[in-house]
């Protein structure tokens, strides 16, 4: 039988009403009933009083000792109050709107309670009681699940149900990992799971049934994930590009600069995937300042002596021109025809650059959204670069891989991301990452001050301006707020431009029209601007080597990520930089967020510590983040168990028996069913 053809209005107890709310849960099925796990439990074994914290819940026994009190106030609403000797000790058990159980309490009953203690009064604001000598069905000693309700369905109903479908339909739940797997981890069997996760009769019980659960989900996202891309790298559909390898070591020794070694790896990885018949699709991650650009240019390097083209896709003109700029200088002596494609393009530029990608002329093209414009055709594009990828949504980034015959895609970031989440959120791309900084970088020095340090801290902008240096000055808000007490870049550049009549100082946030933000960065390139006061606008930006100062106002309004990408800003050039973080910390997150920054110049060390305050849907942006939700698994707590089911998933599709033999026919079926055979695995 299978459980997901049967409608959940078959279980007994489940009439249409019922059917409907449950519905409503996402249940539909007597399998999504079963799939329906707790998030935690009450545990109602019985505690000693030793040991329990204050505001705890708990299950205590014990006799009542005296007679019980009522009070009555407000409207039919009471408050019992009786006495109940436990392990020697007298202490008091307290009812809201349960008088009518007055004449139950009569001195000498045995009596078992659960609900909150507080220590200091000895007292216990009671749930749920139970006379254990008088008989019927009993909680305590046992841990009882609870699950997300709402509307109609209670706990006591859907714990109900779901004991049923156990007791009806268990023995139908088939298993799905290979033998193999569930021999080598000494897993229980899919069906005791299942029973267990749901009827625990203690912690070990429920710690058996979550280890099976958590590995079977990210097992099976993670198999999906390599079956799509076993299936896609299967097909010659890419472009293998004869590499010149001779050619690329040429250029490569001719840089200014000397490729660390996390540089020659991800080139060597990027290289294999060009020479490969299938296209490319991976994911270069590095930390700010850690040399991605270079990575871009040897890759873009070597696809144009193959003879294709290439594309770099940025979020800003800014960055569109500084990145040209940076590539011409390192193709000067190559021929390689590099062209810049925005929107604040003449009319005529824009007609001669289209006619110059489409015969061929161009090699690299350079630009932001203006690339994917319908009227942009490529003579022979073979691979597409996006910088700063969360930036593109998936349909801009899929429009301009359109663009030609499945070139190959390498997408870019410097928001470090754990490999954990990294392997998760894009689990059917390859992951490279940068962990090392180029030779020669200084570690920019990070302090937190209060804000009555200001002073100081305008003395020593004053300081590296002097020396010729610039800085940045980042607020939270453009303007000022009724609602939030924090500094605004409009004040802050008044401030500023008082306090420094001598210095230029920038204004530079969101509701600036593009030409004009474009205006003011081009004016701190070039040292017109000698301290440039921005909300994070400037987060990702141009590259301003003699930007040695950056100076964050309210820096607890901001999250450790963001912190590190505003800090990346400066320690880009020979001179020592510094980042100062104003703040006055009123809590114990505050606190951490700041200590972490001053401790650590590691971007990957920085992630892990903001994934831990904020948790995966935040610190990618719920909206964007690609995140499965798993039921029971945690990315956090489970990222060891995640690494073993990608690990293992990876081994099986690798294995021509698996798409045969009769064993793996449940995981075949499952695939079938998530359409992974006809369409991505996130579709």
């Amino acid at each position: 039988m299978d459980l997901r053809e049967l409608a959940v209005r078959q279980v007994r107890g489940v009439g249409p009403r019922k059917a409907e709310d449950l519905k409503a849960l996402g249940i539909e099925s007597a399998y999504d009933l079963l799939e329906y796990f707790p998030y935690r439990y009450e545990d109602y074994h019985i505690r000693d009083l030793a040991g329990v914290k204050d505001g705890e819940k708990i299950t205590i026994e014990g006799t009542v000792y005296g007679v019980p009190l009522v009070q009555m106030y407000g409207r039919k609403k009471s408050r019992l109050a009786c006495k109940v000797l436990v392990d020697q000790v007298v202490i008091t058990a307290v009812w809201f709107n349960r008088h009518f159980i007055k004449d139950q309490l009569t001195s000498g009953t045995r009596i078992v309670l659960t609900g909150k203690w507080e220590q200091a009064r000895l007292q216990i604001t009671v749930s749920e009681h139970e006379f254990p000598d008088r008989g019927g069905a009993s909680r305590t000693g046992t841990l009882q699940p609870v699950y997300s309700v709402a509307g109609p369905i209670t706990q006591n109903w859907l714990r109900k149900a779901i004991r049923q479908v156990l007791a009806e339909y268990g023995q139908w739940v088939e298993e799905i990992l290979p033998e193999e797997l569930v021999a080598r981890y000494r897993f229980i069997s899919r069906r005791e799971a299942f029973s267990l996760i749901h009827q625990p009769k203690d912690w070990e019980e429920g710690r058996k049934a979550r280890r099976r659960i958590v590995y079977e989900e990210l097992f099976l996202f993670q198999l999906k994930m390599q079956a799509f891309r076993a299936l896609n790298r299967g097909k010659s559909d890419g472009i293998a590009h004869p590499v010149d390898s001779q050619a690329v070591k040429q250029f490569v020794r001719s840089l200014p600069f000397v490729l660390t070694d996390s540089q020659k790896t991800v080139v060597a990885e990027i290289l294999q995937d060009l020479k490969q018949p299938y296209a490319m699709n991976r994911l270069l991650q590095g930390d700010v300042g850690s040399g991605k650009t270079v990575v871009a240019a040897v890759a873009l390097f070597a696809v144009v002596k193959a003879g294709a083209q290439g594309a770099l896709m940025v979020p800003t003109e800014i960055l569109a021109e500084q990145h040209k700029r940076s590539l011409e200088k390192m193709f000067a002596s190559y021929g390689i025809e590099v062209t810049l494609l925005t929107g604040s393009l003449t009319e005529k530029q824009r007609r001669e650059a289209l006619a110059s990608i489409q015969m061929g002329l161009t090699d690299i093209v350079v630009g932001t959204h203006a690339l994917i414009q319908e009227d942009v055709v490529f003579r022979r594009l073979g691979l597409v670069i996006t910088d700063e990828q969360h930036r593109f949504g998936v349909n801009q980034r899929s429009i301009l891989r359109r663009k030609g015959l499945n070139p190959d895609v390498l997408t870019m970031t410097a928001t470090p991301i754990p490999r954990t989440l990294a392997i998760t959120a894009f689990g059917d791309m390859d992951v490279s990452t940068l962990k090392e900084l180029p030779k020669g970088r200084k570690p920019i020095k990070t302090y937190s001050v209060p804000h009555d340090m200001l002073e100081r801290v305008l003395r020593f902008i004053r300081k590296e301006a002097a020396a010729g240096r610039q800085a940045y000055v980042i607020c939270p808000l453009i303007e000022e707020s009724d609602k939030l007490d924090v500094q605004n870049a409009i004040d802050v550049h008044a401030q500023l431009t008082y306090h420094f009549p001598d210095l230029s100082v920038g204004l530079l946030h969101g509701r600036m029209s593009n030409q004009e933000k474009e205006q003011v960065m081009a004016e701190f390139s070039d040292n017109r601007i000698q301290v440039l006061v921005s909300t994070t606008v400037v987060e990702v930006g141009v590259d301003v080597p003699n930007a040695t100062l950056m100076v964050v106002y309210d820096a607890v309004r901001f999250g450790l990520s963001q912190l590190h990408q505003l800090r990346g800003r400066v320690g880009r050039g020979e001179h020592q930089s510094y980042c100062i973080l104003i703040a006055d910390p009123k809590n114990e997150v505050s606190r951490e967020r700041l200590k972490v920054m001053t401790e650590t110049n590691d971007g990957f060390e920085i992630a892990r510590r903001d994934l831990e305050i904020r948790g995966p849907g935040d610190f990618f942006g719920t909206k964007q983040s690609g995140l499965p939700e798993f039921k029971v698994a945690d990315l956090m707590s489970d990222y060891e168990i995640l690494e073993y089911a990608r690990e293992d998933a990876a081994k099986l599709v690798a294995q021509s028996e698996f798409w045969t033999a009769a064993r793996y026919l449940p995981l075949r079926d499952y695939l079938q069913r998530e359409q992974v055979f006809g369409g991505r695995p996130f579709d």
